[in-house]
């Protein structure tokens, strides 16, 4: 596993298989596909920065790299996607074995070029706040609290506008130095408004942070009436849409976001999804099985087509969604996927979910976002290689090419996409398609057994210049029976379980009548009969690689996990954690999947334990890291010593003790984007449900063994993993076998 973490640390990228199966049907019979997933802009201090351009290949574009071949006499490079011969240009001229140019040395796979005569001049980023008023007196001082900080943080040079929205929606002109309320139409030439045009929505910060913070300490409640057994009238869709209007007349082609600060569901207008009247419920994942939800695919189409104009305009929506009840996070989830957006969910703009994470993403830290633009993403590749496409924050340009596979996965039928948004820690998931159909085939169509990626980011970087990141690597590849072993070795179980989560959850989406625990299952089963050891009708002398033995229990919490089992679940809930999954690394996507947990006794240091309720004891202290949630959980009796005020009587020790998951917690808590809950809770609590939810189920109340003493029942009827990763699959496997 270290050395998928080196190349990680390297490049960015994690790949299920880092040897590749050969042909299509070796690829078929692994089960989980070639794929990668790809951070863009990873931070790595290695990574060099070029001064100049990059040199590209005359016949398929892709750009010099370690990997090419290079006659240092004649002056000539061969490519190794197409193998074109390719010239050096005159200012390569002194390239030499000993004096090679960046581009070639082999350690730096991954580069970044910075050409000023190419990416023209520097470009201020766009803000433009869009702040629902349709919220209770607490609720708005909350948000007027965190907008003012926010207002603070902002690059002196960034461009700023501000919308708020209720019954109707309102464009402040900040260029008048008060607030007013726009009516008419907002009208420009089809290159633009002229500068002073611009300047009535959209000003420096520096220059109209008094009228700001004016605009913001005046903001009051919608004074629209609403009646005891009606909902606000809350026009959501017409305020992103005038908000996405007024930024492609007055910034096209610039970066730019849409902070969209939205406290209750949209009624009226386009993108609604409720009616006003109290009596209808908002709709829930069974009445989304039934079809009964005539407003919510109006509302799709709609941002469907926000989306569309966001992409053509190079601007990304950004939803930060702060309340009790749903808002519509569901319905706008096309809109923000696609254009990069980021999505914070909580239930109160008081709560330190959203104060910190909306403060995170202005503050200048060595965790900052670092927060890009009007990116393009294109993939190159061996020909014997096609992409699917890409399952994450991105949109199809739907450029078709000889790299595109008839099989279409998330974003696909192209080789380049648009990525309105990107921040140092979005992240990609690729799926490939082998091409060779078999052997024989292969051994005649190659050269050599390596299969060549190279990623290129095409990007504003968040210092306004444009830039351009290109990643190159090989993997090599075997073909038949003979190579299962090498297949193994290079398996990485991590990255594979988080794209067959982010797999199972497009399909659950954009298929109808899918059965995610069949399909997972299937999988599992699949894999363990191709790669396992097993003696026909013997099911325990089933075993797997150490490659491979954590793979089953990642397949087992996934089926668990809220990507899968949407019941007590919102469908914005559901939408809000497919989304973050879609867009993190691959460690943050296994700990969604399967939660850490790690024990703090008297009795050893802190040390990671089984995700099991046997894990539970009356004088341990037990940390859950979930990604959305962290829980610290006090055993009963660490938590009477607690209450009875043990570690402020001497008791340093005991002090120690309760103070390390503390800082253990907020260490990660400060890493993480959006900030997650931190739940502190007692054994027998209420709010021990957070930890006991994630655990699994091996003593249920109607166990044969009870729990030791000072340990804990989960009331469930599910089974727990004792059944599911080796009785049960090897019984399915030698049975079929």
């Amino acid at each position: 596993m270290s050395e998928f973490l080196e190349l990680e640390a390297q490049d960015g990228i994690r790949m299920a298989w880092n040897v590749i199966p050969g042909t299509k049907q070796d690829a078929a019979n692994c089960v989980v596909p070639v794929s990668a997933i790809y951070t863009p802009l990873k931070p790595n201090p290695a990574i060099p920065i070029l001064p100049y351009g990059p040199l590209r290949c005359r016949m398929c574009r892709s750009i010099l790299n370690p990997f090419s071949i290079v006659d240092y006499v004649a002056k000539i490079w061969v490519c190794p996607f197409c193998f074109q011969r390719n010239h050096f240009p005159q200012h390569y001229s002194s390239i030499s074995e000993s004096n090679l140019p960046a581009e070639l040395f082999p350690q730096y796979t991954t580069v970044e070029y910075m050409s000023t005569t190419e990416t023209g001049p520097v470009v201020p980023p766009v803000f433009l706040f869009v702040v629902d008023t349709c919220m209770i007196e607490e609720e708005i001082g909350y948000l007027k609290s965190a907008l003012a900080q926010a207002i603070e943080l902002l690059p002196d040079q960034s461009l700023v506008g501000f919308v708020t929205f209720g019954t109707y929606v309102q464009v402040h002109e900040l260029g008048f130095g008060k607030a007013k309320p726009t009516t008419g139409v907002i009208a420009g030439s089809k290159d633009g408004l002229s500068a002073e045009s611009i300047a009535r929505f959209l000003l420096p910060a520096s220059e109209c942070e008094f009228v700001l913070n004016s605009i913001i300490e005046e903001l009051q409640k919608d004074p629209w009436p609403v009646s005891a057994d009606q909902r606000s009238s809350r026009c959501t869709g017409s305020a992103l849409s005038v908000a996405a209007s007024l930024l492609g007349v007055c910034v096209p082609g610039s970066g730019a976001r849409i902070m969209a600060f939205i406290g209750g569901p949209s009624t009226e207008g386009p993108g609604s999804i409720v009616a006003k009247s109290l009596s209808e419920a908002i709709r829930s994942h069974k009445d989304l099985d039934k079809g009964s939800t005539p407003l919510y695919n109006k509302a799709v189409k709609f941002y469907e087509e926000i989306s569309k104009q966001l992409v053509h305009q190079g601007h990304v929506l950004d939803l930060f969604a702060c309340a009790l009840d749903q808002v519509g996070v569901a319905e706008m989830k096309i809109a923000v996927e696609r254009t990069g957006g980021i999505v914070v969910l909580a239930e109160s703009f008081g709560h330190s979910v959203f104060k910190e994470s909306l403060q995170r993403i202005f503050q200048s830290s060595e965790n900052d976002l670092g927060l890009s633009f009007n990116g393009i993403f294109e993939v190159n590749c061996s020909k014997d290689v096609k992409i699917q496409g890409i399952i994450g924050p991105c949109t199809s340009l739907e450029k078709k090419s000889p790299l595109s596979s008839d099989t279409v996965v998330g974003q696909g039928s192209t080789s380049a996409w648009k990525m309105c948004g990107l921040d140092r820690k979005t992240s990609i998931c690729l799926v490939f398609d082998i091409a060779k159909k078999d052997e024989t085939d292969a051994i005649g169509q190659s050269t050599s057994n390596q299969f060549y990626f190279q990623f290129l980011t095409y990007y504003q970087h968040h210092e306004g210049q444009m830039r351009l990141r290109a990643t190159t690597l090989s993997r090599r590849w075997v073909a038949g029976s003979g190579g299962v072993q090498e297949l193994i070795a290079g398996f990485d179980q991590e990255a594979a379980a988080a794209v067959m989560a982010r797999l199972v959850s497009f399909k659950m989406e954009a298929e109808v009548d899918f059965d995610p625990i069949r399909w997972l299952d299937r999988a599992l089963i699949s894999l363990c009969s191709k790669f396992g050891d097993y003696q026909k009708e013997s099911p325990s002398s089933f075993s797997l690689s150490p490659r491979l033995s954590i793979f089953p229990q990642f397949m087992f919490n996934l089926r668990r996990s809220q990507f899968v089992q949407v019941f007590n679940n919102s469908p914005d809930e559901t939408a809000y954690f497919r989304m973050m999954l879609n867009r993190e690394n691959v460690a943050n996507a296994v700990v969604m999947i399967q939660p850490s947990l790690i024990s703090y006794s008297f009795q050893s240091g802190p040390e990671p334990v089984l995700l099991d309720v046997t894990a539970i004891a009356a004088d341990r202290i037990l940390l859950l890291d979930s990604y959305f949630t962290i829980v610290i959980f006090h055993g009963i009796t660490i938590a009477q010593w607690r209450k009875a005020g043990y570690q402020d009587q001497g008791h340093e020790a005991f002090a120690q003790l309760l103070q390390a998951p503390r800082e253990e917690a907020d260490t990660t808590i400060k890493e993480r984007f959006p900030v997650p809950r931190l739940v502190v809770c007692d054994q027998y609590g209420s709010q021990a449900r957070f930890l006991l939810a994630k655990l699994n189920p091996s003593v249920t109340y109607n166990s044969d063994n009870p729990p030791p003493p000072g340990g804990d029942v989960i009331f469930t009827d599910d089974q727990g993993t004792t059944a599911f990763p080796c009785n049960s699959i090897g019984y399915h496997i030698v049975a079929s076998g």
